[in-house]
């Protein structure tokens, strides 16, 4: 890894939920010297997003960060998520997250891989059978956010509160859904942020899983985004479950983020 691709990984991440809030219904974007802020401001916790600009040193510098993030983020009453890279914090300094975190409600919820891929290697099996989907319509965008719904144990309307949005899946967004015996049965959305294909949204149902789904729709995805944009450097945020798929399609790690949650206020 190199601090350049550590670099690339945060300002994907960043670019990815800055190009979310934007073309929300009543996103937000904020960027102070303290966090930069990409907030939805919907249900869903993790939709509604602050970032470290810059790595940090001390426990002032990241007490400062996460209390600016909560200033701004909770009198809004929902859930909100502080991201926290690895690479941007001195070890001794990432042990004492979670306890500086916690007066504002922030919890450990997720560690995420942040990837990178030039290209994809080739397919070494056959994929399953599927037809492939681009999600135009409110049809297709509620397929994509009930099947990312039930794989995080999200509620579907809170699920289609955030991703029922034309604006999320038109111009530099792309989102697929695959459907298996008539059902929709795995997802992805590519993205395009600073000339790379930011991949996110990548599920699948229990029921459609060890079968290839989640690869054929990455690989749909990424050749439409080849197609439209002339792309194929990729990056992603893998969490532990996705990363064994990834590192086969020839994804590489580069550095790691720890994601706190803070629930909505109703139900601290």
């Amino acid at each position: 890894m190199s601090h350049e691709e550590i670099h690339e990984s945060n300002a994907q991440l960043y670019g990815s939920w800055r190009f979310f809030a934007r073309n929300s219904v009543a996103g937000e974007v904020l960027d102070l010297p303290e966090v930069s802020i990409a907030s939805s401001n919907v249900s869903w916790s993790m939709m509604n997003a602050a970032f470290l600009p810059a790595p940090v040193e001390t426990e002032e510098a990241l007490e400062r960060a996460a209390t600016t993030a909560a200033r701004h983020l909770a009198p809004k009453g929902r859930g909100w998520m502080l991201a926290l890279c690895e690479d941007q914090v001195p070890p001794r300094l990432r042990g004492r997250a979670g306890e500086l975190f916690a007066p504002h409600g922030l919890k450990l919820s997720m560690v995420a891989t942040g990837m990178v891929a030039e290209r994809l290697t080739p397919s070494l099996r056959p994929q399953p059978v599927m037809e492939l989907r681009q999600a135009r319509d409110s049809r297709g965008r509620c397929d994509l956010a009930d099947v990312n719904s039930r794989c995080y144990d999200v509620p579907i309307p809170t699920g289609r509160e955030a991703f029922d949005v034309p604006g999320l899946f038109q111009g530099d967004g792309k989102g697929f859904v695959g459907y298996r015996h008539g059902e929709a049965a795995t997802s992805a959305a590519v993205i395009r942020v600073d000339g790379v294909a930011y991949i996110s949204m990548v599920a699948t149902l229990p029921s459609h899983r060890q079968l290839g789904c989640a690869e054929a729709i990455m690989r749909h995805a990424l050749t439409e985004a080849e197609r439209a944009w002339g792309i194929q450097r990729t990056v992603l945020h893998a969490t532990p479950a996705g990363l064994p798929v990834y590192l086969r399609l020839g994804y590489r790690p580069v550095t790691r983020f720890h994601f706190y949650m803070a629930e909505p206020a109703r139900d601290r």
